[in-house]
C-alpha cells in the first residue's frame, strides 16, 4: 500500500509517517519500481504503536525506547514498567502544575469585576503589581 493508505490505516498523517521514518523510529519501507514507498502490515502496525504511544504523551525518545523493548521478546517486563512509571510521574508533575495554574487563574477571574472600569486584577498580576 502507498504512504497515504498506510497512514490512514494507522491513524496518522502521511507527513508524520515520513517524519517517523526520517528520525529512525521506523525503517524506510521498500520502494516500488517507480520509487514510491510500499508499506505493508508491519509498517502500519509500527505506525499504530507510535500513534498510541503519542496519544499517551510519551516523548519520541521514550517511544524509541518502547519500540526497542517491544521488539525485544527477551526483555523483562520490568523495564517497560519502569519507563511507563517514569512517564506517569512526569504526567503527575505536569498535572499538579496545571492544577496550580487553574486555581490561580480562577482566583484572578473571580477578583476581576469584568465591567466598564479599567482596573483589572488579572492585568495587574500579570504586570507584577
Amino acid at each position: 500500500m502507498n504512504i497515504g493508505d498506510a497512514a490512514r490505516a494507522a491513524g496518522v498523517s502521511a507527513k508524520m509517517a515520513r517524519h517517523y521514518e526520517s528520525i529512525g523510529l521506523i525503517r524506510e519501507p521498500a520502494r516500488s519500481e517507480a520509487g514510491y514507498r510500499v508499506y505493508g502490515e508491519r509498517e502500519v502496525h509500527l505506525l499504530r504503536f507510535i500513534r498510541h504511544s503519542r496519544d499517551l504523551g510519551f516523548s519520541l525518545e521514550q517511544i524509541r525506547a518502547l519500540l526497542g523493548l517491544w521488539q525485544d521478546r527477551e526483555r523483562p517486563s520490568r523495564e517497560v514498567r519502569e519507563l511507563a512509571q517514569s512517564h506517569l510521574a512526569e504526567l503527575e508533575a505536569k498535572l499538579a502544575e496545571l492544577q496550580a495554574m487553574k486555581a490561580t487563574l480562577q482566583a484572578l477571574v473571580k477578583s476581576c469585576h469584568g465591567d466598564e472600569r479599567p482596573d483589572c486584577p488579572i492585568l495587574a498580576t500579570l504586570e507584577g503589581r
